[in-house]
């Protein structure tokens, strides 16, 4: 059993992690915290959390927190790299949910999300939290940078092509849809129902934060720069990612479907369709899976791998609960058993 705490449990990251962690059985959660909700009991602000979660919030504070063996945090982007040097001092482990450790390079974190990195020292120190990839340095590590939903999403969908050399990496494309929930529990006009209700619109194409992050973690597996062309779509439902990825084929004979389910056979958490099938975000939802099938469009050179994640889930609080799992030994699956919904 270990003592878990939550650093900005309010959002909707905040409350899918609160709601796999109250049914771990190996988790006691100590401390969530919310400056503007301080005092005021979780279930109140969750009622789906009533009868599982007694705590109240309370303020982010050093001197609870670092009684937890592990500390979440689920912030904006920026608020964990001021407290995390001094929770790892104290040898409390940590798992961020946003970005301020997923980039190695401070200039480019800089560049990306537009203020400086209060402690570049510990970029090197902190290990992607990406299972499917490093897993063992996830078990031994202090500090885990949780991936982003379309981070997850592509770069298991792209990962076998790329490490067994079948493709052009100068010519990879990720176009990518969203649910709404992906742009965060704030108030904000694009997000209103009316907004985004029965349309479909791409943003950010001119360059999109994930896509250094992606970048970095493809070419790590490339061993060489890529040229990825990444466009971000926001689609009217609450939940989901789908990715539909292209790249060009080097080897017209490359068995692919027997590629991808050698690569993730031992993978708990990604599931590889028979060939031709077409997932669908509705068969992910509220599980931590991915979802991949392989196309290749009139036996083509182009190769289409169609990647599909709950946003919440896969691609935010379940990834980081599998994280948490690794680093202390646990079964990998522990507490993320949850089938998918339907409807």
């Amino acid at each position: 059993m270990i003592n878990v705490g939550i650093v900005g449990g309010t959002g909707y990251t905040g409350v899918e992690l609160l709601r796999l962690l109250a049914a771990h059985p190996e988790v006691d959660l100590q401390v969530i915290t919310s400056r503007s909700e301080a005092g005021r009991a979780v279930a109140q602000l969750f009622p789906n959390l009533r009868g599982h979660v007694a705590l109240k919030f309370s303020e982010p504070e050093i001197n609870r927190l670092c009684d937890c063996d592990l500390v979440f945090f689920a912030t904006p982007n920026g608020t964990a790299m001021q407290m995390v040097p001094q929770l790892l001092a104290l040898g409390v482990r940590v798992i961020d949910l946003a970005a301020d450790f997923r980039l190695s390079d401070a200039k480019q974190w800089q560049q990306w999300y537009g203020m400086p990195h209060a402690c570049p020292e510990l970029l090197n120190e902190a290990v992607y939290g990406l299972p499917e990839v490093n897993r063992a340095a996830i078990r031994d590590a202090r500090l885990v940078a949780n991936p982003g939903c379309y981070p997850t999403a592509t770069q298991l969908g792209f990962l076998p092509l790329i490490e067994s050399g079948l493709v052009d990496v100068s010519r990879l494309i990720a176009d990518v849809k969203s649910g709404v929930s992906g742009a965060g529990r704030g108030a904000k006009v694009g997000s209103l129902l009316c907004e985004a209700s029965e349309s479909m619109s791409a943003y950010s194409v001119a360059g999109h934060r994930h896509l250094p992050e992606i970048c970095q973690g493809l070419e790590q597996a490339a061993g060489q720069a890529v040229g990825l062309t990444f466009v971000p779509h926001l689609t009217p439902m609450v939940r989901g990612i789908h990715a539909t990825l292209y790249a060009e084929l080097s080897d017209p004979d490359a068995q692919l479907q027997a590629l991808y389910e050698q690569r993730y056979a031992d993978e708990p958490f990604v599931d590889v369709m028979p060939a031709q099938s077409h997932p669908q975000t509705r068969s992910v939802k509220g599980a931590n899976t991915c979802r991949i099938a392989l196309h290749r469009p009139q036996q083509g050179s182009t190769v289409v791998i169609l990647s599909v994640i709950d946003n919440l889930v896969k691609g935010a609080a379940g990834q980081a609960v599998q994280n948490m799992n690794i680093m202390h030994g646990y079964d990998e699956r522990l507490g993320l058993a949850q089938i998918a919904l339907l409807p």
